[in-house]
């Protein structure tokens, strides 16, 4: 499970030690070349996007913002659906800007379950509206629905 939160650069947070707290599931911030393993959950860190490279492992770019983020969810879905496709599962919660659409869609299209928080239930809606406009979406859910749909999968 990879999480990617846009946050600003050289913010510091405590989103690891949040998430751990709540986890039973180990936690850590991706590193450059961090092999990916089972029953992990992974947190992109500020001020790189992460891409899922074909040898099992992350790596980390530096390269400009997309849709003014970094890490940009679209980078990372992108290279998820390059490397996993259909065996993927991609959540789009709330978001301020179109960052995550066109990677979903991309997911979508490669046979992965996609999954896009109902714009009502967003405390920004503009992300999930973005990746439905596209048809990036297979489930449209408030975050209820979306928990107990990955409790069947």
């Amino acid at each position: 499970m990879i999480i990617i939160i846009h946050r600003k650069r050289n913010f510091f947070s405590g989103l690891v030690k949040l998430f751990a707290d709540k986890s039973k599931m180990t936690l850590s911030e991706i590193g450059d070349k961090d092999p990916i393993q089972k029953n992990f959950i992974y947190i992109a860190p500020a001020n790189y996007h992460v891409l899922i490279e074909k040898g099992g492992y992350f790596s980390l770019d530096v390269s400009d913002p997309v849709w003014y983020s970094k890490p940009s969810i679209d980078v990372t879905f992108e290279s998820a659906a390059d490397v996993y496709g259909e065996r993927c599962t991609a959540i789009l919660l709330s978001g301020a800007n179109e960052d995550g659409a066109q990677g979903l869609l991309k997911l979508r299209n490669s046979g992965a379950l996609t999954i896009v928080q109902h714009p009502y239930d967003a405390e920004m809606p503009e992300m999930p509206k973005a990746a439905i406009n596209n048809n990036g979406a297979e489930y449209i859910l408030r975050t209820e629905e979306i928990m107990e749909l990955l409790k069947y999968r």
